[in-house]
């Protein structure tokens, strides 16, 4: 394509994902004084099935950030402690009410909504830009560095100049599999299959938990629905489809805590989402020019609903680290390495206790191991605090600074 037909554009940083982690970032950069442009390949926020928890970690730092009345004025339910069915008794399995925090709570929220209300924020800085629909394809280069990116928007290819790249792009980056970022998987053995169920009167009064007795479903209060998840062994969907989808149900009808009929609102296999689950994380998170954090650097199962949380934290560790060589426009790779050392101990703790809660112990020794462990924990008193501290606050806090 001619040169004359793209159109250019230079910022301070881009940012690559409209997520979390770019959306809280590229808010943090703005508020900074620095240029950020961030670039969204879809048209809006509106997907379902994403990380719509906010924990106490999140919802303290939108307080430090002067962000959280407004926030929650927002619709969202409220989670003091979680809780499962295991074997028909009710487990508390993590207590919040005892954390150092503001909020005390898990809040449910619509990612959409939370997405939204990053990029409203944002907006007010005039140093933020937002370019939706802009799918990023190609890193440029300068002299062995990243300097920019190349991606098309409905009215045309453009190439973004800056001094660094950042990628937000989730899983499946662009920007890593560009940057030639070398990882490791430590697998999944479980995959989950997501629908919707309308809400009636009668429900159930808890808004998160676990419920039959193998433990493989999973019920989200949305408001007006139920965000249903239920977890398969590892590439199992397609034999499930091939059974057809009225005993797909039928196995549902075994372990919901509703009637059979609430059911029949599925019929047809679009209605079910594969959440493919994996865990892995890049070997270095960066090179000159170019940082992936949050999901881009190390993508995280959805046990404890830490992904979200994750990411905004990755988010200020990076705030905190480039604002001041941004500034001063002496930006090195040792300014980006030192992000990742920083985040390093908190991703590997959390996929260590992710990996461990994954996997299968031999079938002679697991249920009684599990209702072991699980009564365990519902007969403690401490323990549920402790699972409360490391769920709602991860392993690593982080405090915005130079926010003047």
């Amino acid at each position: 394509m001619p040169q004359s037909l793209i159109t250019p554009y230079v910022t301070r940083c881009c940012i690559v994902g409209g997520g979390p982690a770019g959306l809280m970032l590229g808010y943090l950069l703005a508020r900074a004084g620095i240029n950020v442009t961030v670039l969204e390949k879809h048209a809006d926020f509106l997907r379902d099935f994403r990380g719509d928890t906010i924990h106490p970690s999140t919802l303290e730092i939108m307080h430090q950030l002067g962000l959280l009345e407004a926030l929650l004025a927002l619709p969202h339910q409220r989670a003091e402690t979680l809780h499962a069915e295991i074997a028909g008794r009710d487990i508390r399995l993590a207590d919040f009410t005892r954390l150092p925090t503001r909020c005390k709570f898990i809040a449910f929220m619509p990612q959409w909504e939370f997405l939204n209300f990053l990029a409203e924020k944002a907006a007010a800085f005039p140093e933020f830009t937002l370019i939706k629909s802009a799918q990023v394809h190609q890193l440029l280069y300068d002299r062995g560095q990243v300097c920019g990116v190349l991606a098309d928007t409905p009215e045309g290819p453009i190439r973004v100049r800056c001094q660094l790249v950042i990628g937000t792009d989730g899983r499946n980056s662009v920007v890593r599999e560009q940057a030639s970022l070398s990882s490791h998987s430590f697998g999944s053995p479980r995959d989950v299959l997501w629908m919707k169920i309308d809400k009636q009167e009668g429900d159930p009064a808890w808004s998160m938990g676990h419920t039959g007795p193998k433990q493989n479903f999973i019920m989200i209060d949305r408001g007006e629905y139920w965000q249903c998840g239920y977890s398969i062994d590892k590439g199992s969907f397609e034999a499930i489809q091939q059974d057809g989808l009225e005993n797909f149900l039928l196995q549902i009808a075994e372990v919901a805590p509703f009637q059979d009929h609430r059911l029949q609102t599925i019929v047809s296999w679009q209605q079910v989402k594969l959440l493919s689950i994996r865990i892995d994380r890049l070997d270095q998170w960066a090179k000159p020019g170019v940082l992936c954090i949050g999901d881009a650097a190390h993508a995280m199962s959805p046990i404890g609903g830490v992904g979200v949380n994750l990411a905004i934290q990755d988010a200020v560790a990076t705030a905190n680290a480039i604002i001041p060589p941004l500034r001063s426009q002496r930006l090195q790779l040792k300014h980006l390495q030192q992000v990742q050392r920083r985040r390093n101990f908190p991703t590997k703790a959390t996929q260590f206790l992710q990996i461990k809660m994954s996997q299968r112990r031999p079938k002679k020794r697991r249920a009684g191991e599990s209702s072991k462990l699980m009564a365990r924990v519902g007969n403690s008193r401490w323990l549920p605090h402790l699972f409360g501290r490391i769920i709602g606050l991860g392993f690593r806090r982080e405090t915005p600074k130079h926010l003047d």
